[in-house]
């Protein structure tokens, strides 16, 4: 049997007709429809394309029109592909599921969600890989420069744990009804954990994350006016924060008023430039201890629900270039 070249490094199926037929089958498109140009070659995705990159990623044909909903949302200019694919940033396109979809097709939204063990998780995020990769060009050190990269890049995509949140999903918070399905695209890192095994109260967890999240490394320190920091909280966090009375927003805004930086931390290093290049011109005439917050309001913060038992949780740092897109995903 002759090999065949793979975009990851791992082994792959070979698209035949019939495989990817199968994908085609499961979306009301026209195969030659264009869903876009991708970066940084900016070539043109077909839907065809999209299914045969996902056939090799091992998608299921149930699992193509999350794909397909992922790309276009990748695609919307405020997203900022190109930037996300291209830069030395450890960053690359993270998927996250929402709505029926979830239960129709078996996403992982519980233990492990980020881990091993599930197709459906696995090869969505491989697929967009794959297609960003074999269409748009990002390949490690021609279109893609990150300077060491991280697993996440192999694909990232996880669903929310809705049955155990106390709050509305992302995509309901977001102006969707609960039952339509969804896909929010995030240009993130890899995760951070964040580990709260003690804290009783709202205040307690928030605080513990807000202090992992606000770290002069992360681009969100500099590049933050568009920047999303993206929290994700185990079931038994949500359920501690939640039953002393808190909603999503006061979250937010605790995160917003807490997880902040002080000038002398960031002053000298990182991305700061005096000349205001790289570093938010609001922060120009900031006295040394001014505590500086790591996004541009308190609606930037993005707050899910996803994971099993433990009291872990999570934080992904975003590009702080890009903004974030939701699209709901066909029946």
């Amino acid at each position: 049997m002759s090999e065949v070249s793979s975009p990851d490094g791992l082994p792959i199926i070979q698209p035949t007709r019939d495989k990817v037929n199968e994908l085609l089958d499961h979306v009301d498109r026209n195969a030659d429809e264009v869903v876009g140009k991708v970066p940084p070659h900016y070539q043109e995705a077909t839907v065809q394309l999209a299914a045969v990159n996902s056939v090799m990623a091992g998608c299921a044909p149930e699992c193509f029109p999350v794909v397909l909903a992922a790309l276009e949302a990748s695609l919307e200019e405020q997203f900022n592909l190109y930037g996300a694919l291209a830069t030395t940033h450890p960053c690359w396109p993270s998927v996250v599921v929402n709505g029926p979809i979830i239960d129709e097709v078996g996403f992982n939204a519980g233990a492990n969600a980020y881990g091993q063990g599930n197709r459906a998780n696995a090869t969505v995020g491989r697929s967009l890989t794959f297609i960003y990769m074999n269409v748009g060009g990002a390949v490690p050190n021609t279109g893609d420069k990150a300077t060491q990269g991280g697993p996440h890049k192999f694909g990232l995509c996880v669903a929310e744990n809705e049955a155990e949140s106390p709050w509305d999903p992302l995509h309901v918070e977001r102006g969707y009804d609960p039952d339509q399905s969804a896909v929010t695209v995030v240009a993130s890192e890899a995760p951070h954990n964040i580990n709260d095994h003690i804290s009783e109260s709202a205040a307690g967890i928030v605080t513990t994350a807000a202090r992992s999240m606000a770290v002069p490394g992360t681009n969100l320190a500099y590049l933050n006016e568009r920047g999303e920091p993206h929290l994700v909280l185990s079931p038994e966090h949500a359920s501690t924060i939640a039953r002393d009375g808190w909603t999503k927003k006061d979250v937010k805004q605790f995160l917003y008023d807490t997880a902040r930086i002080p000038m002398y931390d960031l002053k000298g290093r990182g991305m700061y430039d005096e000349k205001g290049g790289g570093w938010p011109k609001r922060f120009n005439n900031a006295a040394d201890h001014t505590e500086l917050p790591i996004a541009e309001s308190p609606e930037k913060f993005i707050v899910t629900v996803t994971g099993g038992a433990g009291r872990q949780s999570l934080f992904h740092p975003s590009f702080g270039d890009t903004e974030s897109v939701t699209r709901t995903i066909p029946e």
